[in-house]
């Protein structure tokens, strides 16, 4: 009499099979695809793509912004005719140009020219300079309480920089003509130094080699510091500028 063997019954374990990041199944597995995972559908959000969109406008409308101002060119009055300190700027001394203007720079609009022309010149204008307010005035030196004096000056008797209108200076009297000492024996007529503002300022040396420093001074200095000037023997002490 045969034994049988008695059936073992329990639990079968199938293992997933491991797939790869390429998806291949790795291990074996039953059939070619098997193990394989469909892919997930990705989820488009609306909102992100609506900000995505605007940052990107929003990026063109600042370059173009950036290069328009780098770029951009305005119409301002350039004078085109010498004008002296003092003289009324008539039309025939401006013009009109397309400039880029930088940040700090004063300029005169072009639609004022009309408004320029019949101001005073407060300064020396030169043609091909831009008109700056600062230019201009409304009113014509002297002023009441204030006199005009020319000084003739030798260059060397300038500072080195200049002396441009409304530096303030000091009229001091010197020993000898043109600061040499002792070609006169006369009493200065200047006992101490008189403040002065000097109103424009000629660079073009004349025939004798002087340039011109155009003084304002109160009345009541007026006669002693023309007698100064009139014997060479005095100098001008900047003070301040401007």
């Amino acid at each position: 009499m045969s034994t049988k063997r008695p059936t073992e019954i329990g639990t079968a374990y199938f293992p997933e099979p491991d797939i790869a990041s390429n998806g291949t199944v790795r291990g074996g597995g039953h059939g070619r695809n098997a193990g394989l995972l469909r892919g997930l559908p990705r989820r488009r959000r609306p909102t992100m793509i609506a900000l995505a969109v605007a940052m990107a406008g929003a990026g063109v409308v600042v370059s173009a912004a950036v290069y328009q101002h780098a770029d951009h060119q305005v119409a301002v009055i350039m004078v085109t005719e010498p004008v002296p300190v003092g003289a009324v700027v008539v039309p025939a001394d401006l013009s009109t140009t397309n400039v880029t203007v930088a940040s700090g720079i004063e300029v005169i609009p072009a639609r004022q020219i009309d408004q320029v022309s019949g101001e005073i010149a407060a300064v020396t204008l030169r043609p091909s300079t831009l008109l700056a307010p600062s230019d201009l005035t409304a009113v014509q030196s002297p002023v009441s309480g204030q006199e005009l004096i020319a000084a003739p000056i030798k260059p060397y008797g300038l500072p080195a920089s200049g002396l441009q209108a409304g530096d303030h200076v000091l009229v001091v009297s010197t020993p000898g003509q043109e600061g040499q000492a002792g070609s006169s024996s006369a009493a200065p007529s200047l006992n101490s130094p008189v403040p002065a503002v000097v109103e424009a300022v000629n660079n073009v040396p004349d025939a004798d080699g002087f340039d011109v420093v155009d003084l304002l001074v109160t009345d009541g200095s007026s006669a002693p510091v023309a007698s100064q000037i009139s014997t060479g023997q005095f100098a001008l002490i900047v003070t301040r500028r401007g």
